[in-house]
Parts: structure tokens; C-alpha cells; sequence
């Protein structure tokens, strides 16, 4: 059975009709898309989506429905979803529901039967747009204007709104480490939009992880004597993060360090480095990085729409200058040169912009983990 009659609206005026699945209602946030053609459930739950309507490549989503353990966080973050085509079944016996009974619990709205083809080039000629989904507001021309009013995405700080209120263990969520390699160490990690599959990496690399609010003091973490600290992804504008920002610099140097895209942001912005905002960002599981130190080319997941810019230090050779020290630029994007990773080479800290954790995949770098753990035994 067809749903209610749907509009997309653009901060362009560019107006699309479609009908609603999921949810009834209307939502507004920043339209952008995602080129992946698996992994929608781990899509709609990644907390770095907050606020953003996601708008997917792929012609057909939901033909596996959506189930229990494949989740990246507690529930759907997306602001609102656009596909050309809702599954109206799940065929997988891992199914526990439908995309639209999963979008209608959440009170998510969805929109389908629209030329996302069409959307997603607008988008990539004139960048990510503030935009809705509304199956209330018939009126094209009132929505737009709705939409131009309604705040954009730059100076931001959503990541409170998504992180967790009070520090937890993480084994409640992804059992014990595994203690193959030796020495379980004990790992700190900021929660500025934590990924579950990020904990079961660090679990899986002998890390027991503390996961703590992304406001948390710095000092607190000092004072618990863990061997390393882990900044995760999150959304919004990583300057407008300023919490984040100063408890890196405060612990820079003190503990080890790994950060993943917004914690990668946080850490090139702690270093005296600037963040910028990217035309229409990564976002997708095909995305081709370079290793600059050993040549190696990876393919990787993202979900970012700033960026670290390389020109907010100065170079002196391969490496940027910082107050604390010398940086490598570690890895870069293949398809529009972004930098990619972070290795400072005076103090223990490194980060890349895009998702090693990845689920449901690539995998070519969940090396990362591996050094982290080496990077945590050469400072114990």
C-alpha cells in the first residue's frame, strides 16, 4: 500500500515530489548523499548523520530489512532518508523488520519515488543544502522558504546531543577483550558520536575501553591512569566543538592517542590546525586513500562533510610544524586529494578522517587498530 504524498525541498528551490514511508510528519536538516549499496541499517544509525537527510544512490534500500545487532549506536540518528525505492519486504533470515517499520518506530521520516539520481547530481554541482522532507506541508514555495530559514550545518556543535550522558564499560556492549596478544590495556574513549563496531576493535585488539561523555575534563581521564585514549566520529562543525578541541590539547603528549574523523578534526584543530567545509564531503563505502609512507591504496568508508586543511600549518618538507611538534601528513584521498590522516612524529597521537572500523565493510584498514596498540605498548 502506497503512502502519503511527499516533498523534498532544497534550500535552491529545487522541489521534489514522492510519497512518504516510514514516519508522517516533515524534517529538516542537510541533505546529502551516500554512494554505498550496502549497509543502510548502519547508515541510518551512525550518530555523525545527526541532522542530515540522507539521501542514497543505490536505486533499491531495504531489501534485507533490518534486525537487532547490526546497529552502530541506540537507535535511527538520520534526520530524514530518501530513496528511489523502499523494499516493501525484507528477504533475509537475519530480517526482524521492514526500512519502514524501522523508520516508523524511530518517527523518522522517509521519502521514496523521487529521481535521487537527479538529487544527487544537484547536490554535487552546488553542494550539501539545508532541505526537508514534509508529508504535511502541501504548499512547495512555504516549504522552501521554511527550509531557508531553518540553521545550516556550519557552526554546529551536535555532538552533546548525541553522546553518551554518563561514562559506561564498554564490555556490556561487546564482551571482554581478547587477551591473545598480551597485556589488556585499559583505553579512554570520547564519545562525540561513538560507533559500536569501533569498541569491538578495540576488543578485539586487547583494548578494555571506558567510553565517556564528550564533555568530559581532561583531567578526569588523567587521573584513571588509562593507557590510551580514542577520539571517536560525531557530527556538526568540528571548531564549534571547542570542548573537544581543548581536551585533546591537554592530554596531547600526556597518553596515546587515535582519532577517527571528527576525533581526526579535533586533533589537526588541537595542533594549530584549521578544519574547513567540504562542497558536498565523503560519504560512502568505495572511497579510494592513498598511504603516503608505504604507498599502499586503500579502499575505505567516510561520512564527512569537513575536512582538516593541510594549509593551516607551516611545511617544512613532508611534515607541518606545530607547537607541538613535527606532523606527518599521513594519507590523502585519491579522488579530490583531502587530507586523509594525521601522524605526529614528537608525541604519541595519530588519526585518520575516515572509518577503519568500517561496517559492513571495507576492511583494508583495520590495521589502524593494530597501531594503536603498538603505539600504546612503545609508550608503556
Amino acid at each position: 500500500m502506497r503512502g502519503p504524498a511527499a516533498l523534498l525541498a532544497l534550500e535552491d528551490g529545487t522541489v521534489l515530489r514522492g510519497t512518504g514511508f516510514g514516519a508522517e510528519g516533515e524534517t529538516f536538516g542537510e541533505a546529502v548523499f551516500n554512494t554505498a549499496m550496502s549497509g543502510y541499517q548502519e547508515v541510518l544509525t551512525d550518530p555523525s548523520y545527526a541532522r542530515q537527510i540522507v539521501v542514497m544512490t543505490s536505486p533499491h534500500v531495504g531489501n534485507c530489512g533490518t534486525n537487532g545487532e547490526d546497529p552502530e549506536s541506540g537507535g535511527i540518528q538520520v534526520a530524514g532518508f530518501a530513496v528511489r525505492e523502499a523494499s516493501r519486504r525484507a528477504s533475509s533470515w537475519r530480517a526482524e523488520r521492514t526500512l519502514a517499520e524501522e523508520l516508523e518506530g524511530a518517527g523518522v521520516i522517509g521519502i521514496e519515488g523521487i529521481d535521487t539520481r537527479r538529487l544527487t547530481l544537484r547536490l554535487r554541482e552546488l553542494g550539501s543544502m539545508r532541505a526537508a522532507v514534509s508529508t504535511v506541508e502541501r504548499d512547495a514555495e512555504r516549504l522552501v522558504a521554511r527550509v531557508r530559514e531553518s540553521p545550516g550545518m556550519e557552526g554546529a556543535d551536535l555532538a552533546l546531543g548525541v553522546s553518551a550522558a554518563d561514562p559506561y564499560e564498554a564490555g556490556s556492549l561487546v564482551g571482554a577483550a581478547r587477551a591473545g596478544h598480551g597485556r589488556v590495556f585499559r583505553v579512554a574513549a570520547y564519545d562525540f558520536g561513538m560507533k559500536r563496531n569501533i569498541l569491538r576493535r578495540l576488543a578485539a585488539e586487547g583494548c578494555e575501553t571506558t567510553v565517556f561523555p564528550a564533555s568530559k575534563p581532561p583531567a578526569t581521564i588523567v587521573a584513571g591512569g588509562f593507557d590510551g585514549v580514542f577520539l571517536s566520529n560525531g557530527p556538526g562543525d568540528p571548531a564549534a566543538t571547542r570542548y573537544g578541541i581543548d581536551a585533546v590539547k591537554e592530554l596531547l603528549g600526556r597518553v596515546p592517542i587515535f582519532g577517527i574523523c571528527l576525533g581526526h578534526q579535533l586533533l589537526g584543530l588541537a595542533l594549530g590546525g584549521r578544519t574547513c567545509k567540504m562542497k558536498f564531503g565523503h560519504r560512502g563505502v568505495n572511497q579510494p586513500v592513498k598511504d603516503l609512507r608505504t604507498g599502499r591504496v586503500e579502499m575505505t568508508s567516510h561520512n564527512h562533510g569537513f575536512a582538516v586543511d593541510p594549509d593551516g600549518w607551516r611545511h617544512d618538507g613532508d611534515v607541518v610544524l606545530t607547537d607541538r611538534g613535527r606532523v606527518e601528513l599521513s594519507h590523502r584521498s585519491l579522488n579530490d586529494g583531502t587530507l586523509e590522516g594525521l601522524r605526529c612524529l614528537d608525541v604519541p597521537a595519530f588519526s585518520v578522517q575516515y572509518h577503519p572500523e568500517a561496517a559492513p565493510g571495507p576492511h583494508d584498514s583495520r590495521y589502524l587498530f593494530e597501531e594503536f596498540r603498538s603505539l600504546i605498548e612503545a609508550a608503556g
